[in-house]
């Protein structure tokens, strides 16, 4: 079969009284336009979610990455959902759309974007993970665990297929540059960059010689879009997506899951401003209320059938996740009453890109030499 892409695209376009869900009329009329792309055949096929405030276009189709007619559609889906929420006076109608109009590419304009191509094999399952109130580095942990870490992922020491480990792309988002490191070789090395989450992101993940799948493919993409750097000013969380293919070769689809019964900390929540727990919830708790989150996850599971999305399972209305749910809650209350201090606000250097500057600015002319 010929290769299929598979694009995630993703913005924060209007939501219901703050910062907390997406209403029911975005969704719709974001069906409703991808629905003529399908009709069209533009897109093979779609679904259609959110996380907290953001809208969420799961696409298949076979234009490849980065393609101008997928971009403009996504593009085009996001405005449309935004003259919805302009018209019901929604919170943040528009927000992430940073541009008066499409250049060709959604990159740059305030949308994330996860997508990648591959050639599908006889059974293709892939995890889309959505998380909301929180930044590209907020992967970090979950993709290293998955695809290097074998107490996490058995298949790492029992599995041929993947004894042989993986190849990490890893973005440094403030200088803009990338290096590919391989595990379980340069472990150490690779977590001595992802630990600083702020500034190294996985971007991609490839299969190293030895796999059964094509080394030039990759079996994970995460989107690394920062609004600071866009826009200049802080204008919203970047609330990352993934998408992940699993099985046959690659993590199962429960060492997939795995790391997020753990919820560690991740930086967001109120403002875009603390450091809190993920919280692995169902679509349908998928609304930030505490706090403005706690954060939120969401991973639908698919299986790909000559590009047509067969699915979703939700994994996270699992009650497996009960038990991490209950301690994330936990956390967020014992972080929470740190108030205004760190480490629940966050750094001074991350909190560059918050608001916080524009309060300090005042105070500027105040201080005296000692």
């Amino acid at each position: 079969m010929s290769k299929i892409t598979v694009s995630l695209i993703k913005a924060d376009v209007g939501s219901v009284a703050g910062h907390t869900t997406v209403h029911e009329k975005l969704i719709q009329r974001a069906q409703k336009k991808l629905e003529e792309a399908r009709e069209s055949g533009l897109i093979i096929d779609y679904f259609v979610t959110h996380v907290g405030d953001d809208l969420q276009l799961l696409m298949t189709h076979t234009k490849g990455v980065d393609s101008e007619e997928i971009h403009k559609l996504a593009w085009d889906t996001f405005k449309a959902a935004a003259e919805v929420a302009f018209e019901l006076k929604l919170y943040g109608a528009g927000q992430d759309l940073l541009a008066e109009a499409f250049s060709g590419n959604v990159r740059g304009l305030g949308p994330g974007i996860a997508e990648m191509e591959f050639t599908p094999r006889k059974s293709e399952p892939i995890i889309a993970i959505m998380m909301d109130k929180t930044e590209p580095g907020a992967f970090n942990y979950a993709i290293f665990k998955i695809f290097a870490d074998p107490f996490n992922t058995a298949g790492l020491v029992i599995d041929p297929k993947m004894h042989q480990g993986f190849v990490f792309e890893i973005w440094d988002i403030i200088e803009h540059k990338r290096v590919f490191m391989r595990a379980p070789e340069e472990m150490y090395d690779i977590l001595a960059l992802i630990g600083a989450k702020g500034r190294f992101v996985i971007k991609r993940v490839f299969p190293k010689e030895g796999s059964p799948l094509p080394t030039d493919e990759p079996v994970a993409v995460i989107s690394t879009e920062k609004l600071y750097f866009i826009k200049g000013e802080y204008v919203g969380k970047d609330d990352p997506v993934a998408i992940i293919r699993s099985q046959s070769g690659l993590p199962a689809t429960g060492e997939v899951l795995e790391p997020f019964s753990f919820p560690y900390l991740v930086s967001g929540w109120m403002r875009g401003s603390h450091n809190g727990p993920i919280m692995p919830v169902s679509v349908k708790d998928a609304m930030c209320t505490r706090f403005d989150g706690p954060p939120r996850v969401i991973a639908l599971g698919f299986n790909l059938a000559d590009g047509k999305l067969i699915g979703p399972v939700d994994f996270f209305e699992d009650p497996a996740y009960n038990a991490t749910r209950t301690i994330a809650n936990l956390v967020a209350t014992y972080m929470r009453l740190h108030g205004p201090f760190e480490p629940h606000r966050l750094s001074t250097e991350e909190m560059e890109y918050t608001t916080l500057p524009k309060v300090l600015d005042k105070l500027k002319e105040r201080f005296e030499p000692v």
